[in-house]
């Protein structure tokens, strides 16, 4: 049992890496433009709160070295992307940025920490900092379900995330064999979530995207772990491409000039 749950305890960090890596191309578009454009910095900065926790619940965990691990490297990895993302933000959105990783990842932790390690015993403290935990990861995995709803109302199947079901159904095993139960609720959930998004896939992956767009009201996600993913400079060209033909098919031609017929 210990060998196969340290198995899946290797899995599922290979996946949270591989998770945790996803926003690297976003950032080298920033790095490359010099402009964060209409990224939001929320989603990095609540990363970074939900992976402090888990290292923090796995440095208080026995046998918890797994967790601290993957938690571990996704800290380092979500504090270079906020801070690249402070350097390239406008001012004013740096300025809002700043005072949420002051207050979230810098006070809030800070006092979960404090409080945690003066005033409750050990067993108590793990469950505190494993329930704060599960409640910011629970957050992540519903997080998608905005991105199902965009699925059934633009009939593109695009936008579907599949990396975070595996990585449920993962972390969901290894709870299983080590007995944690703030590691395997959020996985579960997440997991059952990402079964959902399969049948979603699988309904409309044949199914042609609708020429109306959405609400971009409807479709504004206000979750703390959603990801707006901005065009690709490929994409981009298309865009353009597209609104020249369009431009000169419906483009109206005068009638030629006729010449003034000289009067003798």
């Amino acid at each position: 049992m210990e060998d196969l749950s340290f198995f899946f305890g290797i899995l599922g960090n290979v996946i949270s890496i591989l998770v945790f890596a996803s926003p690297i191309g976003t950032f080298q578009r920033v790095v490359k433009k010099k402009s964060t454009e209409n990224f939001k910095g929320l989603p990095f900065v609540c990363t970074l709160l939900s992976t402090s926790l888990w290292s923090y619940y796995g440095l208080l965990k026995p046998g918890g070295l797994l967790v601290l691990t993957v938690n571990g490297v996704g800290v380092a990895m979500e504090a270079i992307y906020v801070s690249l993302f402070l350097f390239y933000a406008p001012k004013n959105v740096k300025v809002k940025t700043a005072m949420l990783v002051l207050v979230l990842n810098v006070g809030f932790l800070g006092l979960v920490i404090m409080v945690t390690m003066l005033l409750l015993h050990a067993p108590l403290r793990l469950q505190v900092v494993g329930f704060l935990s599960a409640a910011l990861t629970l957050g992540m995995y519903a997080s998608p379900m905005a991105v199902m709803r965009r699925v059934i109302v633009t009939k593109s199947v695009e936008y579907m995330p599949f990396f975070l079901f595996l990585n449920g159904g993962v972390w969901f095993l290894y709870s299983l064999l080590v007995g944690d139960f703030f590691i395997g609720v959020p996985n579960g959930i997440g997991f059952i979530l990402g079964a959902t998004q399969l049948i979603v896939y699988a309904v409309y992956r044949n199914s042609k995207s609708t020429d109306q767009k959405p609400d971009m009201e409807e479709l504004d996600t206000k979750h703390c772990f959603e990801i707006e993913m901005p065009r690709t400079d490929k994409n981009l060209e298309k865009a353009e491409d597209n609104s020249i033909e369009n431009v000169n098919l419906h483009k109206v031609r005068s009638p030629p000039k006729t010449r003034k017929q000289d009067n003798f």
